[in-house]
């Protein structure tokens, strides 16, 4: 391979520890000594970063109530769960004043409810201007937070752009309309729309069309025409699950072709 790298203008060869300055980072076994509290945890490494002692104190305490264990921050790490230190690991990227946040697998091994917490975190540091860089094998959180995706296929990028570009490129099809209604069989009109490239009926008087564009009031139009009553309409991406496992059909069939010949 080859190339550059730059890191807010900067060689992060030539200039490592200016760089490491503002960014932080969260592996999917977040490091921390069990037998400090969470504050010490993050008082030792604001130290490191050459913090003055009163910058420390209001660093750590505004970093611990970001992420929900202000009322803990005085308990000793080894009685935290693996949520609980996951969000130890954001609130020491939020200490740093990180301008980009790398984070590895964070929602592995977290239930439901730990989950949904932690993904309203990740916004929530989106919204304050942090760049956040996500790797995960949850498609489904990646859609909900990202706003641009890379699939990765033999080590290299397949794929990178939003939800709707992706699906675009590998669907042909960036929206899912899903149409419901009483009366006449509607398939075949409904395959009349431009736009429209696939259209499924799991079941009757239910159809799910996929189209370059939303085709609601088209869809709507189509089904009153036709003697149909609309029970209900709604518009989506495609799922990442759907672009994942379109782009790999089409490529192990693109692979197997190549071997034919």
């Amino acid at each position: 391979s080859s190339g550059t790298v730059s890191v807010f203008g900067d060689d992060p060869w030539r200039k490592p520890l200016t760089i490491k300055r503002h960014l932080g980072y969260l592996p999917d076994a977040v490091g921390f000594y069990d037998h400090l509290s969470a504050r010490e945890n993050l008082a030792y490494t604001a130290r490191l970063l050459g913090l003055t002692p009163t910058e420390r104190k209001q660093r750590v305490a505004k970093a611990l109530e970001k992420v929900r264990l202000d009322d803990v921050a005085d308990k000793r790490v080894s009685t935290f769960s693996h949520g609980m230190r996951q969000r130890l690991g954001l609130a020491e990227i939020v200490m740093k004043n990180a301008r980009i946040a790398i984070l590895d697998e964070p929602t592995s091994g977290l239930d439901p409810r730990a989950t949904e917490e932690f993904l309203e975190l990740i916004r929530e540091l989106k919204a304050d201007g942090v760049t956040v860089l996500l790797s995960s094998h949850m498609l489904e959180h990646m859609q909900r937070i990202c706003d641009r995706v890379a699939l990765f296929h033999k080590g290299h990028i397949a794929l990178m752009g939003s939800v709707p570009d992706l699906a675009q490129q590998v669907l042909e099809a960036g929206f899912e309309v899903r149409l419901e209604a009483d009366g006449p069989p509607l398939r075949d009109h409904l395959a009349n729309i431009a736009g429209v490239s696939i259209i499924e009926s799991p079941a009757e008087g239910i159809y799910h069309l996929r189209a370059n564009r939303d085709v609601r009031a088209d869809a709507a139009r189509i089904a009153i025409e036709a003697g149909g009553a609309l029970r209900h309409l709604s518009t989506a991406e495609p799922s990442l699950d759907a672009i994942y496992n379109g782009y790999f059909r089409a490529e192990q069939k693109r692979e197997k072709n190549n071997h034919a010949t």
